[in-house]
């Protein structure tokens, strides 16, 4: 039997995006949770707060209006550690600037820098790199 993630938090500002994200996200069954976030603002939000749980999981888009996703690795920097700790982030983009991938490299919170759109297969292959214990057996 595997384990499931307690959350896995989507922050992506298109709408479409998150709904095919969240459907094909479900048809793992890896999570008990799927939290949604439309701006860094929202997602911050949700960190904070103690009503939800804290993601396992985090796939992060860059290119979002009002706060980025650069910015919001700023802001989520400034969480409480408690907050942060064993999240894995995933920046999951349309960006193909080299820089992009570069910067992400030396930003020790991202774990990996994705393309979109999310696929079952990367779903798998970041559960299998992340999170063995909630690969399909």
């Amino acid at each position: 039997m595997k384990r499931k993630l307690k959350s896995i938090l989507l922050i992506d500002d298109d709408e479409p995006t998150n709904f095919f994200s969240s459907l094909l996200i479900e048809d793992a069954d890896c999570t008990e949770h799927i939290q949604i976030a439309d701006s860094g603002q929202r997602a911050l939000g949700l960190l904070k707060s103690d009503v939800l749980p804290i993601p396992d999981l985090i796939f992060l888009d860059i290119n979002m209006p009002a706060m980025d996703g650069w910015e919001f690795l700023e802001k989520y920097r400034q969480l409480p550690i408690d907050h942060q700790s064993k999240i894995v982030i995933i920046m999951l983009t349309t960006s193909l600037n080299p820089d992009d991938r570069e910067k992400a490299s030396k930003i020790k919170e991202i774990s990996g820098f994705e393309t979109k759109p999310l696929t079952s297969e990367l779903i798998d292959k970041v559960l299998l790199k992340y999170f063995q214990s909630a690969v399909k057996v």
